[in-house]
């Protein structure tokens, strides 16, 4: 079965399960979620969660110690704790689990949770391998869950808007988007972390990744070692990428070629720190994208150049730029006192908390979410066949990689 048609599959019921689930009613039912893998960015996402009305945390779960206790104190009281991930999902009193794990548990975690009854809110990159793909879908569909990936502009209502002008057709016909994720930032540096390894389950972190001694930078760092991550096609490419077949309607490339560089990894991570990629999808449409960690030019944005006009879009506003003569110009920004053009983070819109009441919402009016696990294989996949380019220096093809 190719992998197309089972993105087609997604507009299909599948077959549910035998088991029986407690269902979300009415709109004043508590939410009872469990946070599985508690480092810091899902303790980022529960500042936000837990202004939701009518959800509650209800266990925590993590392979370190120090996790556990930090995201215990951001509750107003304690809630039971595991380190088996699975001891959480048996509980029936948990409706829903925010998974922040590393990629390479992403989708097990996922369709355990989906078996188990679960509605999941799972981050990006949904899949570690393309071969994942399918199965995740499967399980989202065959047990009817609500999954949400963390591509958070999906959520974002001025990238909705122009989404909008994208599909309108005011653009003209789209041959180009140019993607960036630059930053300048140090996060290279290889002190001492002093982790008690008594205080980690390494074997259960590592769980399908090659048996490996303890190594403390690679668990706080895991995103730069393809055993646990795919760096920065995977961490961020994949939240542009997403934006582009979102608004294209697109599902994967037919060819990627990338250059990886290491100006600042050099002999510390395995996956490049600076980036070069090019997509091509359709035959008529090339999509570029850049990242490094050593200059902030240009930022995180999209821009989509079209036969009328150019959209530039990034995390707090949209300018529309038509060509001479063929509309007008359009302006939105609601980021407050953005650093620049292209900034990471803005004060508003917040993605996170406008992403996570969209899970809920869908949770509670048993809906699809804005990012199902259909866009966030989608997405992924884009992001592998870039890497499988750069790791075996050549031109990937999906009808040959991809399968």
């Amino acid at each position: 079965m190719t992998h197309r048609r089972h993105f087609l599959q997604s507009s299909f019921a599948l077959a549910t399960s035998a088991l029986s689930y407690r269902r979300i009613g009415a709109a004043n039912e508590t939410i009872r979620v469990g946070l599985i893998g508690t480092g810091g960015r899902t303790r980022h996402l529960l500042g936000s969660l837990l202004k939701i009305p009518r959800v509650q945390v209800g266990m925590i779960a993590d392979v370190w110690d120090a996790a556990l206790d930090a995201t215990q104190k951001m509750l107003t009281q304690p809630v039971p704790q595991t380190k088996a991930y699975r001891s959480l999902l048996d509980q029936p009193t948990i409706d829903a689990v925010l998974i922040g794990s590393p990629d390479h548990w992403h989708v097990p975690m996922t369709v355990d949770a989906c078996q188990a009854g679960k509605h999941v809110y799972v981050e990006k990159p949904l899949t570690h391998d393309l071969s994942e793909g399918p199965t995740v879908i499967e399980a989202q569909n065959r047990h009817r869950r609500v999954v949400q990936v963390g591509t958070q502009q999906r959520s974002m209502p001025h990238i909705q808007k122009a989404a909008d002008i994208v599909k309108s057709g005011r653009l003209g016909k789209i041959h180009k988007v140019h993607l960036s994720w630059n930053r300048n930032s140090d996060r290279l540096r290889r002190s001492p972390l002093n982790i008690n390894p008594n205080s980690v389950d390494w074997k259960a972190f590592l769980g399908k990744a090659p048996p490996q001694p303890f190594d403390e930078y690679r668990f706080r760092n895991w995103r730069w070692f393809w055993d646990f991550g795919g760096g920065l096609l995977t961490d961020l490419m994949v939240h542009w990428i997403d934006v582009v077949h979102w608004f294209l309607q697109l599902d994967r490339p037919q060819r990627a070629v990338t250059m990886g560089t290491y100006p600042l990894a050099k002999g510390l991570w395995e996956t490049p720190d600076t980036v070069q990629t090019l997509l091509t999808y359709n035959d008529d449409l090339l999509v570029h994208f850049e990242g490094t960690f050593s200059n902030n030019n240009h930022g995180a944005m999209a821009t989509f150049m079209g036969e009328n006009g150019t959209l530039y879009v990034d995390r707090g506003r949209y300018e529309f730029t038509p060509q001479r003569g063929r509309g007008h110009e359009e302006l939105l920004v609601l980021g407050k006192n953005p650093p620049h053009k292209g900034a990471d983070f803005y004060d508003d819109p917040n993605g996170e908390l406008l992403h996570l009441q969209n899970w809920i919402d869908s949770i509670r009016n048993d809906r699809r979410p804005s990012a199902p696990a259909e866009a966030g294989v989608s997405a992924a996949a884009a992001a592998h066949l870039a890497n499988i380019a750069f790791r075996q220096n050549r031109v990937a093809e999906w009808s040959r990689d991809g399968r």
